[in-house]
């Protein structure tokens, strides 16, 4: 039996951890060789190195996302090696607390936390659409796949940037959805609330129960879990699927 990415191709970007290398070894699992990139290289490896050791195919790939010149060639560099790109999933980001801004209200943020946040969550995922997007017109088609998050659909107290960033994510995939629909790509976002990850574990050891709480299903969740939307988006069981903005949350937002 086959997966289904079986002969596809694929970029996950922040690939070294959590959401992006949960993707990356489902992909895998269903039969897509993997280009894993992380501005991490060593992170990236090793989950290129796990793919492998369990059967599948993958390279390793380094780059900062919010320079053009380096996702430009991140992206010729995954073409060269597989010779198409079919697939491909934006999911490098960072959180408030990376940029010194945990905890801080709106008029509290600095601008260069504001302007780092906006580099690397927002502008990123549009240079990697800027470059995947014709390499995919130009043999015919390709799904994609941006992470928003449960804070591109509502305002999240102490998250400025990130809420504004992930909304223009939003924003963004609605937009190239439209104008690519008819050169055969497709361009989704999902939208995770709150995963167990490197990421997030400063908050959820701060207040993971009110969290769990707060969530329907009584409790957050697992990489694994938005991996599976991620795989279901970038497959052709999708195919009728572009322009949507899909909540993997618990039931967060729903309450």
């Amino acid at each position: 039996m086959t997966g289904i990415l079986n002969g596809k191709t694929a970029l996950v970007t922040g690939g070294g951890n959590g959401i992006g290398r949960a993707a990356a070894m489902a992909m895998a699992r269903e039969g897509a060789r993997v280009a894993v990139a992380d501005y991490e290289a060593e992170a990236g490896g090793a989950t290129v190195a796990l793919i492998n050791q369990s059967g599948g195919q993958a390279i390793s790939l380094s780059g900062d996302v919010t320079d053009s010149a380096r996702v430009k060639a991140m992206i010729d560099a995954a073409v060269a090696a597989y010779g198409r790109l079919d697939c491909a999933f934006n999911n490098a980001g960072i959180a408030p607390h990376q940029v010194d801004a945990a905890g801080m209200f709106t008029s509290d943020w600095s601008e260069e936390s504001f302007d780092r946040m906006i580099a690397v969550n927002l502008k990123s995922v549009w240079l990697c659409l800027k470059y995947e997007i014709p390499a995919m017109q130009a043999q015919g088609g390709g799904a994609i796949v941006n992470t928003a998050s449960i804070a591109g659909l509502v305002g999240l107290k102490n998250a400025t940037a990130y809420v504004a960033a992930k909304h223009g994510v939003i924003g963004l995939t609605k937009t190239a959805a439209m104008e690519y629909a008819d050169v055969g790509i497709r361009v989704n976002a999902v939208c995770p609330g709150f995963i167990r990850t490197r990421m997030t574990a400063k908050t959820l050891e701060a207040r993971e129960d009110q969290i769990a709480g707060r969530t329907p299903l009584g409790r957050v969740g697992r990489p694994e879990e938005i991996a599976e939307m991620v795989v279901w988006l970038c497959s052709d069981r999708a195919s009728y699927v572009t322009g949507a903005a899909y909540a993997v949350d618990g039931g967060w937002t729903a309450t």
